[in-house]
Parts: structure tokens; C-alpha cells; sequence
């Protein structure tokens, strides 16, 4: 073979008419030129004709997962580890055995045969993770931590390999030097071995998908997860400002997923409001008929008479004691009965999720009464609109029950206040009973 490569390189030699200079070493060259000449065009027809009869091939297929397993650059790369195979056999023949340039080119293509090889290996595991993707099971996981994983581990050992090719030494030797430096590359490779373990955790136990909208406040962290890699996830809020936190935070520390939440198709409002408790009393008659007159409430005011009416004439209670004794009516406790019926026949809530209306510890700023339910959607706009519509009737509505809601005076409460036609007539009053002459008769006196 050697042989026969060296008279075409001195045939081509002649025709140059570079035959006298043969000694000097230009056939060694010229030889390694047209080697390489040789494989460059083995490899570019072998990508335009291999390589794109088997992608038309697999595109006639009716299966999805053989056009990503033979995807183009799965096949390009194929071609290169053959044309680097060809070029390791066919290099080493340009030179004399046992000679210092030999051994060089050898392992430089040895190791650029290895380089190919990982590459073909990380393509593959492209193409089988967007096959796994496609998947139900798959979708929305984050497995693109795994990806680069895998992708790194093959990288790794590319790397080793390379460097025993380079240095001629076993791989298992630069393996035991590795294990005496292991502290040193978990140092190194801390972000990377923490985000691989927590994308196993986060892909296993179901914590997280693309899409899912999280919320870490103690990191600024409210938003809809866009990426997740082996180091970081991508959040953007909806600020549209884009944070980022590694892995092994959602893993150690504590974040609300919404997911659920979206999936329930209802979304929770619990908010509450407080009623001045000066204002709650019992129903007087006059007040039981004017209540009946108001929507939602007719139903519950009957039933309820009805009921403590019975009560009341079986332990000998009349309705006119002074003392109010027996069971009566509140005007609280029919207000709140009127919000549970009102939620429940004019709001767009969820039935089948639960309903209260309830009272809450009583404080210093009144008696909170807290509203809580589900509405049918759990879209943002729509969410805030209901909630709106519903407090903005509370407030509109109370005072048709006697009630009131606490509210700290402000500025203008104290103006309206002094403006009153009773402190007014106090205030003249006042200034009536002040004498200037008396005042100054007392301060010549020294009084």
C-alpha cells in the first residue's frame, strides 16, 4: 500500500517536474496532501449521497421517531466517524514505521477518531430525548438537565480517552489520578452534580413541568417556568423580567406550584372584611319585613322564623318580652345567610368545591367576616373580576342590613365632623362666653 502511494506521488512528481527534489521530501507531503484530498471528498460525497438517500428513506416512513433517531445531523455525523476511520488507516501508511512522525499522526487521529464518535453519541442522545419528549408521559418534564447530563458523561469520557491516546498511557491510569482529585472536581463540578441529582428528584417526583406557573418570593421568584437545564431555571415573571435559580433550590427549599390549581379549573378567593359590632342586633319584626323585600334573603328569613317560632312556644318564651329572650334573629347571621345564597345563585362559582361564609376571631378593628370560594376559572382576568364584582356588591348591600363595615376615621371624617351643626352651636357658644374687656381687666388686676 505504501509502496504503491508513493510511485502515484512520484508520477505526480514528474508531471510537476519536481523529480529532482524527490529526496528533499516532498513526496512525503504530496503523499499526505492527496490522502487528505482523498477523504474530504470521500466524506462530502458520502453526506450527498448516503446521507440524504437515507433521510429520504425515512421521511416516506409513517413512524415519527425514525425521522429525529436519523435526523441529518445524526447522519452527517455518521459520515464523519467514517471518514475519520479511513483517514486513521490510510495516514499512518504516508510515513515509515517506527518513526517519531508516525506515532504523532497515529494518535492525533485516533483521538480525532474518538472526538467523532462522542459527537455522533451526543447527536443520538439529542434525537432519543426529543423521541422521549413526544411522548404523554414525557411532556413538560424537565429532562433537558438530563440531556446535558448524559451528553457530559460521554464528553467526559471522550476526554479521558483522548488524553491516554495523547500520553499513551491506560485510561484506568488517569482514572486513579482522578479519584485522588475527587474532592477537587466535586468542587468544581458542585452546580453541575447538584443540578443532575435535583432534575432526577424534580423528573421523579413530578415537582415541576415547562409551563407550570411557581412562586419563590424569598427569591423574587413569580412566574411561568420556561427552561430547566442541568444548572439553572429559567423563570419569567410576569413582569416579563426573567430569574433564574439553580436546580437544588426547588429541591431544598420551598415553592408553590399553581399547577394544580389550573388543572382543578377553579381558583380559591379568601378574603374577608370586617364588621363594626356596634351594628350587629337582634331583628325587630319591622326589620324581619324589610329584610324579606331583598333577593336571597326571603328564603332563609322564613325558615329560620319558622323554626325559633316553634322553639320559642315550646318552652313558653312570647314573642313581645322586652328582654329578647329565646331565639331570635340577627341581622348579622341573615346577612351572612344572604352572601352564601347570593354566591350560590348569581356567582360563576364551583359547586362541587366548598363554600363558606364565616366569622373569624373578633378584634380591635370589628368582627371579620370572610368569604370563602372557588371560582369556575382559574384564567387571571377573569379570577380578579368575579372577586371584584362580588366585594363591590357586599359593600353596596350592607347597609340594607343595619351593618356596618370598620373603617378607621380619616382626615375628612374629622372635617365632616367639626362641620356638624352641634359642635358649630357649642363652638359659637364658646366664643360668645369669651370677654376681651374681662380678659383684660383680669390681667391688670394680676389675675
Amino acid at each position: 500500500m505504501q509502496a504503491l502511494l508513493r510511485r502515484w506521488t512520484d508520477t505526480l512528481l514528474e508531471k510537476l517536474g519536481l523529480s529532482s527534489v524527490t529526496e528533499s521530501g516532498w513526496d512525503l507531503w504530496v503523499s499526505l496532501l492527496l490522502v487528505l484530498l482523498v477523504v474530504v471528498l470521500f466524506d462530502f460525497l458520502c453526506r450527498l449521497t448516503l446521507a440524504r438517500g437515507m433521510r429520504r428513506v425515512v421521511e416516506r416512513t409513517r413512524v415519527q421517531w425514525d425521522d429525529d433517531l436519523f435526523s441529518m445531523p445524526v447522519l452527517n455525523h455518521s459520515c464523519h466517524v467514517l471518514s475519520a476511520i479511513l483517514l486513521s488507516i490510510a495516514l499512518p501508511v504516508v510515513f515509515e514505521e517506527n518513526t517519531h512522525v508516525r506515532t504523532v499522526f497515529t494518535r492525533l487521529m485516533e483521538s480525532y477518531v474518538v472526538i467523532t464518535v462522542c459527537r455522533l453519541l451526543c447527536a443520538l442522545i439529542r434525537s432519543g430525548f426529543r423521541i422521549a419528549v413526544r411522548r404523554p408521559a414525557w411532556q413538560n418534564k424537565p429532562i433537558k438537565g438530563l440531556r446535558q447530563t448524559a451528553q457530559g458523561i460521554v464528553s467526559l469520557i471522550g476526554a479521558i480517552l483522548i488524553i491516554s491516546i495523547l500520553v499513551n498511557k491506560s485510561p484506568t491510569f488517569l482514572l486513579t489520578g482522578l479519584g485522588a482529585s475527587a474532592a477537587v472536581l466535586m468542587l468544581i463540578f458542585k452546580d453541575s452534580i447538584l443540578g443532575f441529582v435535583s432534575g432526577i428528584q424534580l423528573s421523579v417526583n413530578d415537582m415541576l413541568q415547562v409551563g407550570d406557573w411557581i412562586q419563590m418570593p424569598k427569591y423574587g421568584v413569580d412566574g411561568i417556568v420556561i427552561e430547566v437545564t442541568l444548572t439553572t431555571v429559567k423563570v419569567r415573571n410576569y413582569d416579563n423580567t426573567i430569574v433564574t435559580v439553580p436546580p437544588y433550590l426547588l429541591v431544598s427549599d420551598s415553592f408553590a406550584n399553581w399547577q394544580a390549581m389550573k388543572r382543578s379549573g377553579g381558583r380559591r378567593v379568601m378574603r374577608s372584611v370586617s364588621i363594626d359590632i356596634s351594628t350587629i342586633r337582634f331583628c325587630t319584626p319591622e326589620m324581619l319585613e324589610r329584610y324579606r323585600r331583598i333577593e336571597y334573603a326571603r328564603e332563609y328569613i322564613d325558615t329560620t322564623e319558622k323554626r325559633y317560632a316553634d322553639f320559642n312556644a315550646a318552652h313558653g318564651i312570647t314573642s313581645d318580652d322586652p328582654d329578647r329572650n329565646g331565639l331570635h334573629q340577627t341581622n348579622l347571621e341573615i346577612f351572612r345567610n344572604y352572601l352564601i345564597a347570593y354566591l350560590q345563585k348569581a356567582v360563576p362559582i364551583r359547586h362541587d368545591m366548598l363554600l363558606l361564609v364565616r366569622q373569624l376571631q373578633p378584634e380591635d378593628t370589628g368582627l371579620p367576616l370572610q368569604l370563602f370560594f372557588y371560582t369556575d376559572t382559574t384564567v387571571w382576568q377573569e379570577y380578579e373580576r368575579i372577586q371584584a364584582e362580588v366585594f363591590a356588591h357586599l359593600f353596596s348591600i350592607i347597609d340594607r342590613f343595619d351593618l356596618r363595615i370598620f373603617q378607621r376615621p380619616a382626615g375628612s371624617n374629622v372635617e365632616d365632623l367639626r362641620n356638624t351643626p352641634l359642635l358649630q352651636k357649642e363652638h359659637q357658644h364658646e366664643l360668645n362666653h369669651d370677654d376681651p374687656q374681662e380678659h383684660a381687666d383680669g390681667v391688670d388686676r394680676g389675675v
